[in-house]
């Protein structure tokens, strides 16, 4: 019974860490403006005269029938992943958990799922605050991963692995994470087109104008400065232009790291893995820009993130000295 319920909540995040992706991009984080419900109620039907008033006198805002539908079946979603944990949570404090994952552990990630549904309801009642939301992306990033080292502990089938791989594994992962989080900046500010061109940005290879200090400050409203002033064409691009060198950076890490366990033999299969990972994110975050960001291309690059996020914490949990 836990195993189904470990592979099904792992299966289940996955859906509600991309879905939640897809009702950022799709600007349905307000469809319903309060929380957990929808203008106090369980479903966005039952609110539907509230939402039609909320259409009528701001036409283009963010309330509308679809978006409020998008919103809330994501909660249901998240709602049903934390029944799931919680179970496994009351299954281990009466010690019917595998031996291979720790008493304490799905305790852990119980308490993960009721900060996520915390950073939820910020995201909402804070008018989506661009570090909360960040937050609640990397949140949600941390329980799949969570979920995922628990699973492949389950399975078993570890593998010797040197001490200097096992760091550079390690090294690895938090490279990537280090990436998603940065994503997760780039895509809660609106900045995925704050350079519409590739490879260069304005036609240069580093714009002249751009305000990094503005662009990462952390306690700061949507679209604002800590001032309260429009946030600043220039402090996009640093966004944006901060995210791509990164991704340089953090691909020769993990290109390396996948050449390593090639080289082992035994790793050689985890070692395609993680390269056709690796190369599908990055022709996914060229789309973006080449294509102008399109809502299933931007929905798929946050999905292969998380695979592979997914795919290294499988290779650190499986690598024995």
């Amino acid at each position: 019974m836990y195993k189904t319920l470990a592979w099904v909540s792992l299966l289940l995040c996955f859906v509600v860490v991309t879905f939640g992706a897809y009702v950022r991009l799709a600007d349905a984080g307000l469809g319903c403006p309060d929380w957990p419900g929808c203008y106090g109620e369980l479903s966005p039907t039952q609110a539907q005269e509230t939402i039609k008033k909320a259409e009528v006198a701001m036409p283009s805002g963010p309330v509308t029938m679809p978006k409020a539908w998008k919103e809330m079946i994501h909660r249901y979603l998240a709602g049903v992943l934390g029944v799931l944990i919680a179970c496994m949570a009351f299954m281990s404090w009466a010690n019917k958990q595998p031996k291979e994952v720790p008493r304490w552990y799905p305790t852990v990630m119980a308490f993960a799922v009721v900060m996520q549904a915390v950073f939820g309801m910020w995201t909402v009642t804070l008018l989506l605050k661009p570090a909360i939301v960040t937050g609640h992306l990397i949140g949600g990033m941390t329980i799949f991963c969570m979920l995922g080292w628990q699973l492949i502990r389950m399975r078993g089938g570890r593998k010797a692995a040197s001490a200097s791989l096992r760091v550079f594994a390690k090294i690895a992962f938090v490279a990537v994470a280090f990436q998603v989080a940065l994503g997760g900046w780039v895509s809660t500010n609106y900045a995925a087109l704050a350079c519409t061109d590739f490879p260069k940005c304005h036609g240069e290879w580093k714009p002249e104008k751009m305000d990094f200090e503005h662009g990462f400050t952390i306690a700061r409203e949507l679209g604002k400065t800590k001032a309260g002033d429009n946030l600043s064409r220039e402090s996009l691009t640093a966004i944006h232009w901060t995210h791509r060198v990164s991704a340089i950076f953090v691909a020769l890490i993990v290109g390396a790291f996948a050449w390593r366990l090639r080289r082992t033999k035994v790793w050689n299969k985890e070692a395609i893995g993680v390269d056709v990972l690796l190369a599908t994110q990055i022709l996914l975050g060229i789309s973006n820009v080449w294509f102008s960001l399109p809502l299933p291309i931007a929905v798929a690059h946050n999905g292969v993130a998380a695979l592979l996020l997914f795919k290294l914490v499988a290779v650190n949990a499986r690598m024995r000295a």
